[in-house]
């Protein structure tokens, strides 16, 4: 897969509606905060001023990362390959018998009620090639966690 990250047209979307807002309103508060601070005086000792220009740097480094993020989407269908790989969903079961879905896929790609594992977490990655049957075993702080594959199916939207 080429440098960027893979998403799903709807975390493409949300990205975009965020950057969006925060190079029109989100500036414009900022900018507005940042006067309304400097009209109380000294800056030197102007706490309200501090925070109005600190936000707007945390701000605009989002702007930054958003716009990376956006410029170097991968949004693609995912082939059904019976495996599990970024963009599909993993049905799997684990040492307790308790069966969950987990999407892999990267951070960016939140689907609420969905547990998401990013390709490069050690979830993830031990869950990428897995065919259904097949064991992913991997490494964690609270231990070594074995899931079953049960299933595996491309991520929809739906």
């Amino acid at each position: 897969m080429p440098d960027g990250k893979w998403m799903t047209p709807a975390a493409l979307q949300k990205l975009q509606e965020e950057y969006d807002y925060l190079t029109t309103k989100g500036r414009e508060e900022v900018v507005q905060r940042i006067s309304e601070a400097r009209d109380h005086g000294d800056l030197k000792e102007n706490s309200e001023y501090d925070t109005a220009k600190n936000d707007q740097g945390l701000m605009e480094a989002r702007i930054r990362q958003l716009r990376e993020l956006i410029e170097n989407a991968i949004v693609s269908e995912v082939a059904d390959s019976g495996t599990v790989e970024v963009g599909t969903i993993a049905t799997v079961i684990d040492d307790d018998g308790d069966e969950m879905d987990i999407f892999v896929a990267p951070s960016e790609n939140k689907v609420p009620g969905t547990l998401l594992a990013s390709p490069d977490s050690p979830l993830g990655a031990a869950l990428l090639g897995k065919k259904p049957g097949e064991d992913a075993t991997y490494e964690a702080p609270g231990g070594t966690f074995t899931y079953k594959v049960k299933s595996v199916r491309v991520y929809t939207g739906d």
